[in-house]
């Protein structure tokens, strides 16, 4: 294994799917449930997250080259999908009803941990590293990440236990601000990047 790689990975990662910062998010999106189903939550929000950049990291150039989908495609679409879910979160409706979908795939999991940034490091490290020890080096950062970010998440849990109905509201209205704002930013990235060619 490589530890440079390994290095590279799991900071890039933490540093991008920001456990601190997606912490406040996931009290707001998970507000009125019960802390086993929070638990759960966080722990498939992780995990369904690490699976998808591990793939990305593996398969992903083949997938966008054959799709002929470029990174900055990848990167405008997530940006659209995180805005609809500011949208949501600024007029305070309900994210995701507990009997019809499941928040912890979307819009937790993909794209606030696996989104474009995420993918697009981690195409760009397996492209760095292509040999073996490079790879493995690679999806045991993103390992390593994923433990960090799922202990982030199930440490929210225990904070929004003592937070007041009402703070939560005014949270989620000024993280839907927040949230709209790093979506658009995502989507001006792409472009400018887009225009430089």
């Amino acid at each position: 294994m490589s530890w440079q790689a390994f290095g590279e990975a799991f900071i890039t990662l933490v540093v991008i799917m920001d456990p601190l910062g997606s912490a406040p998010i996931f009290i707001s999106l998970t507000a009125g449930r019960s802390p086993a189903a929070r638990r759960r939550a966080a722990l498939e929000a992780a995990g369904a997250a690490g699976g998808l950049v591990v793939l990305f990291a593996l398969f992903g150039r083949l997938v966008l080259d054959y799709l002929h989908v470029s990174v900055e495609s990848l990167t405008i679409a997530g940006g659209l999908l995180l805005l609809l879910v500011a949208l949501q979160m600024l007029r305070g409706e309900e994210m995701a009803p507990a009997d019809t979908a499941n928040i912890a795939l979307v819009p937790l999991a993909t794209p606030l941990l696996a989104g474009p940034g995420a993918i697009a490091a981690v195409m760009v490290l397996t492209r760095r590293y292509e040999d073996m020890p490079g790879r493995i080096g690679v999806v045991v950062g993103i390992v390593g990440a994923v433990i960090v970010v799922a202990i982030g998440l199930l440490l929210a849990d225990r904070i929004a236990r003592w937070l007041r109905p009402s703070l939560v509201q005014l949270l989620t209205r000024v993280l839907g601000l927040l949230l709209s704002a790093i979506a658009v930013q995502f989507i001006v990235d792409a472009i400018k990047i887009i225009a430089v060619r």
